[in-house]
């Protein structure tokens, strides 16, 4: 199993403990450049450095993909293997890419995510900005995806949503506590809990 593991902003004291486990259990560590390696280092000097190329060159980057994935498969195929990224694994980072390439390539490898610190809620704190409302974040393309939390009428609202075009609805009820549930589809209950967050994505053409 090929486990993306989120190392924080940048601080390793913001590393969670659950990073530093898997750290530290795992079979072989992968981190894609030298600030993610000075994050795991003191848990994993044996860490690997990969090539992710910061270009535009589509072509030279498939080339790293496939490189890397090959590296990284025969590790993953029967152990654990870490990959860790600054930030969070599911949030503006190349482990998606990395995943969808080693699927390609190696179909028996599996993958899953454990999160990290990531920059948008690290800025609040060190720009001593409270966030309250709505608030839009993008990367400058056309947004695809919205987030809403605290959904206490999830099927009223996924429904609403499906109007404008989004579709793709997840909801997760009681996050990381034990009465965690994940709804996805259009099978969204009535009523949810005050800590419930609904993920939905617009259709494409």
């Amino acid at each position: 199993m090929l486990v993306g593991v989120g190392l924080g902003p940048g601080d390793p004291e913001l590393l969670t403990l659950r990073a530093v486990r898997l750290l530290s259990e795992a079979s072989a560590v992968f981190v894609p450049g030298k600030l993610a390696y000075d994050l795991v280092q003191p848990y994993r000097p044996d860490a690997v450095v990969l090539n992710f190329p910061m270009t535009n060159d589509e072509d030279y980057i498939r080339k790293c993909m496939e490189e890397n994935a090959d590296r990284i498969a025969p590790h993953a195929t029967d152990g654990l293997v870490v990959f860790g990224i600054i930030g969070d694994p599911n949030f503006y980072s190349t482990f998606s890419r990395l995943c969808e390439m080693i699927a390609e390539r190696h179909p028996g490898v599996t993958f899953a995510t454990e999160p990290g610190i990531s920059s948008i809620t690290a800025f609040a704190s060190v720009a001593n900005v409270p966030v309250s409302g709505g608030f839009f974040v993008s990367d400058g393309s056309e947004p695809e995806s919205r987030i809403f939390m605290k959904v206490r009428q999830p099927a009223a609202l996924a429904a609403s949503l499906s109007e404008e075009g989004y579709s793709g609805f997840v909801l997760v009820e009681r996050m990381f506590m034990p009465e965690q549930r994940v709804y996805r589809g259009d099978d969204l209950p009535e009523k949810s809990d005050y800590f419930s967050i609904l993920f939905a994505r617009r259709s494409r053409a």
